[in-house]
């Protein structure tokens, strides 16, 4: 049975088999939640983001896909490094949001991730409208889950604020 679900807190001290890093086409850390993880997981996601910069991504992870590496020193024991669309500049911002969802689930699977955990994905700095990304990510879960109805799934879209939750839970009712 798959689970979806949504709370208000700190992305980084969730005990979790896999986090969503809403992180930057770099890889390499930044603002929000990136930086929060890059700075709570430690140097190996740093060093495990390097390598994966250097031998697959060398211009950068292009939007609407998904790396994996440790957690470092996180709770979870995965992070997926996620590249948002940019709202403003994105040819296609709806589809590449809805691939990021995608890609990460798929990515949860392959690496035996059941309980995961996602970021309000580009709804930060990149501008993306949080009620229109909230439909886009939990339609995505949801079509997921309709499609593997037995991967024992549980996810948590964990939000910013109490206000961001809210948008949230109007779309899972």
């Amino acid at each position: 049975m798959n689970t979806l679900k949504t709370l208000t807190g700190d992305i980084t001290r969730l005990v979790m088999d896999a986090i969503v890093n809403a992180a930057n086409a770099s890889l390499l850390g930044g603002g929000g939640v990136d930086g929060a993880i890059h700075r709570a997981g430690g140097p190996a996601i740093l060093a495990a983001c390097r390598e994966i910069r250097q031998t697959r991504h060398p211009d950068g992870l292009p939007s609407g896909e998904a790396v994996v590496t440790t957690g470092g020193n996180l709770p979870a024991r995965l992070v997926i490094h996620t590249a948002g669309p940019i709202y403003h500049s994105d040819p296609d911002p709806a589809g590449n949001l809805a691939r990021c969802y995608r890609r990460c689930l798929e990515l949860a699977m392959e690496n035996q991730a059941r309980r995961i955990a996602f970021p309000g994905i580009s709804t930060g700095v990149y501008g993306f409208p949080k009620e229109a990304a909230a439909r886009i990510a939990i339609g995505t879960i949801r079509d997921f889950f309709a499609e593997f109805p037995d991967a024992g799934m549980s996810v948590t879209l964990v939000a910013f604020s109490p206000a961001d939750e809210e948008i949230l839970l109007a779309h899972l009712r």
